[in-house]
Parts: C-alpha cells; sequence; structure tokens
C-alpha cells in the first residue's frame, strides 16, 4: 500500500480495544497517561497516535485518530471523542511536548482502486455475515448497513465490532494492512462462527424436538388411558407398566429390549378381546423371567446326576444314559482346557469347563440340543 506520509503523534495506549479507520469512540480521560495525550494532542493539530497495547507490548500498527470533542461523560468525568483517520505503521520514539510519548509514524492509505479479489472476497464476507445475523435474530438495519459498504477495506475493518473476536485478532485486523489479506482472515473467522451457531441451533433444535417428542407421548398415553378407562379396558396401561418397571433394571442386550419396548407398545394398543393379546403376554412373561446378565456354575457330578435321573423317574434308561453321556462330554471339555491352559504357563479359571474351551470351533459350555420324543406323560418335560 503507498505511505501518503510521515508524521509525529503523541502516543495513547489502548488497554481494552481497537480503534479502526472511520471508527468513531468516546475515550475516558482516567488516567494520567491518557490526560498526557490529549494535552500534547493541542500541539498536533488535535490529533493522536491510538496503539493498542497487550500485556506490556505495543502492537506495531496503530490507528491516526481527530480529537474532535472534549466533554464531560454522562457520570461527570472528563472525556474525548475521537475519530480514527488512517492506519500508521509506528515507528521510534521522539522527543515532544509535555508528558506524552511521542513517536514517529507513517500513514497507510487504502487504495484507490480495489482489486478484483478484494471485491470478491468482500461480496462472500457480506453472505456470511447476512447469515450470521439472521441466526442471532439481529435487525435488518444493521444487515443492511453492512451491505452498504461498498469499499472492501472499511468493510474488513467492520470486524473489530463483533463480539466473537477476541482482542488479539482486532489487532491482527488492525496490523493486515493488504485489503485482500484483511478480508481472507476476517472471512475465515466469519465461517467459524457462522459454523459454530449452526451446530448450535442443531443441538438446540434436537433437545426441543426430544422434549417436544416426550411431551406429546406423555399426553397420548394420559388421553389413551382416560380413553381405556372409559371403555373399561384401563387394566392394560398397569400391566403394561408392570412390564417397563421389570425390565428397568435387568441387564437387556439393546436390540431385545428395543423389541420389549415394541410389544409393551403394541399391548397398550390393542384390545383384550385380540387373540394376539394373549400372545404378547406370554412371550413378555416368559421374556422378563429369563435370568438375564446372571451366571452361575455347572455342577458336572455325573454320580449326582444319575442318581437325581434314577429317584424321580423310573425306567428311560436309554433317555438317562444319553443325558449323563452329554454331562460327562462337558465335564471331559473343561478338564481338557484345564490342562492346556496349564501346559502354556496360565493359571486355569475356575469356570474353565463351563465356558472356556474351544475345541473345533465351539465353546465348551455350547451343549448339544437333546430332543426327547415320547407319548404324553412319560416325563419328557420333567427330565
Amino acid at each position: 500500500m503507498p505511505s501518503l506520509d510521515s508524521v509525529t503523534l503523541p502516543l495513547l495506549p489502548l488497554t481494552g480495544g481497537v480503534v479502526v479507520p472511520g471508527m468513531v469512540v468516546t475515550i475516558v480521560v482516567d488516567d494520567d497517561e491518557i490526560a498526557a495525550a490529549l494535552d500534547a494532542a493541542q500541539d498536533a493539530g488535535s490529533r493522536l497516535l491510538l496503539v493498542p497495547r497487550i500485556d506490556g507490548r505495543y502492537a506495531r500498527v496503530g490507528t491516526v485518530a481527530a480529537v474532535e470533542q472534549v466533554d464531560r461523560t454522562p457520570d461527570g468525568r472528563r472525556g474525548m471523542l475521537v475519530r480514527g483517520l488512517a492506519r500508521a505503521v509506528v515507528g521510534t520514539g521522539v522527543p515532544g511536548a509535555g508528558r506524552a510519548l511521542w513517536v514517529a509514524a507513517d500513514t497507510v492509505a487504502e487504495p484507490d482502486q480495489p482489486s478484483e479479489r478484494s471485491l470478491e472476497l468482500a461480496r462472500e464476507y457480506k453472505a456470511v455475515v447476512e447469515g450470521i445475523l439472521e441466526r442471532r435474530g439481529a435487525g435488518r438495519r444493521l444487515a443492511a448497513a453492512i451491505a452498504e459498504i461498498a469499499e472492501p477495506g472499511a468493510l474488513a475493518d467492520t470486524a473489530v465490532y463483533s463480539p466473537d473476536l477476541t482482542l488479539q485478532r482486532k489487532v491482527e485486523v488492525l496490523e493486515t494492512l493488504d485489503t485482500s489479506e484483511r478480508l481472507d482472515k476476517v472471512l475465515g473467522w466469519a465461517r467459524e462462527t457462522l459454523a459454530e451457531l449452526g451446530f448450535k441451533e442443531r443441538i438446540q433444535a434436537d433437545v426441543t424436538a426430544s422434549m417436544e417428542r416426550g411431551q406429546r407421548e406423555y399426553l397420548l398415553r394420559q388421553q389413551l388411558a382416560a380413553i381405556r378407562k372409559e371403555l373399561g379396558e384401563d387394566g392394560d396401561g398397569d400391566v403394561a407398566e408392570g412390564y417397563r418397571a421389570k425390565i428397568a433394571d435387568r441387564q437387556l442386550p439393546a436390540d431385545v429390549r428395543a423389541a420389549v419396548e415394541r410389544e409393551i407398545g403394541r399391548l397398550e394398543r390393542m384390545s383384550e378381546q385380540s387373540p394376539e393379546h394373549g400372545w404378547i403376554r406370554t412371550w413378555l412373561d416368559w421374556l422378563t423371567e429369563l435370568p438375564w446378565g446372571e451366571r452361575t456354575m455347572d455342577r458336572l457330578d455325573l454320580p449326582e446326576a444319575r442318581a437325581i435321573l434314577d429317584a424321580d423317574h423310573t425306567g428311560l434308561d436309554e433317555v438317562k444314559d444319553r443325558i449323563v453321556e452329554q454331562l460327562a462330554v462337558r465335564k471331559l471339555r473343561g478338564e481338557r482346557a484345564a490342562r492346556r491352559e496349564q501346559a502354556g504357563g496360565d493359571e486355569p479359571r475356575p469356570d474353565a469347563g463351563t465356558h472356556a474351551d474351544i475345541s473345533g470351533g465351539r465353546r465348551a459350555g455350547a451343549g448339544a440340543i437333546l430332543a426327547l420324543v415320547g407319548p404324553p406323560g412319560v416325563g419328557k418335560t420333567s427330565l
């Protein structure tokens, strides 16, 4: 960018903000440093060099500003109204009047003819900012004011008004002298803000939808209960809640729990006169009585098993032999698994015969299915 001229001005440090060209701000004269700079401005044509200071370090670029008015603020303190005029690269300190710090600086102007790239970036930046303002519910007047800014450099400088930018980023805007580079930088930050707002909107929408769905289901259940009560079918509501209470603390797999909830919902909607009503209740009774998540140790005591079979049933020797034979196979597999672990240097697990053995691609605990065939009353179920 072309340099306009070199100036020597009193420096006024800014510790909480950034002033860019075109910005009008009120600065409260509340310490000796500011008062000294204001007094020195009278010897510099009522001009100051406003330079941000972060952690004791001055920015390399400041803003030449004109002191337009000195008056009392509404709370009675002394204040001055200043207007930013141009960027200036801060140079070295020089002797000057009064107690203020005087520095030499080179002012920098925006180009008379903006480049095509800066114009393209300006159009895109306006669109992104419009999206941010729309999501935040800002007034159309603000969006219209930004849309009317024709100069790309001035448009990029509006980013310092954003509450989303940190002081460090605002200083970066001030220090970026090239218009296209400055626009590219603020456009990237604006896109980040827009994406974050969109993400927050999606989360809020999901939460709201979930709450509305829960409220709707609650109201529908209340209405359904009232209708069933009028029809004399209010018993199913209590039955359904009973099933829900049974599965609440059971360690059901996710797919099983989903299936149970689905059938409970069908039960609530179904009339007691429907043939499926009894089937669903039978299925739910059976499923909720299963010992989900519970484990037991197998007692593979063959003599005891044969003694129990002989005590409870007379005859049926072939069936008893087959049952004891199956128990013997399970026991042998467990013992073989234990020996294999000992040979490998590992301590055998207490349940080695029940769950650990892998033989022929099958677990040791995977028992065969025995089909008992015979006329009614011979003891198939009790066996």
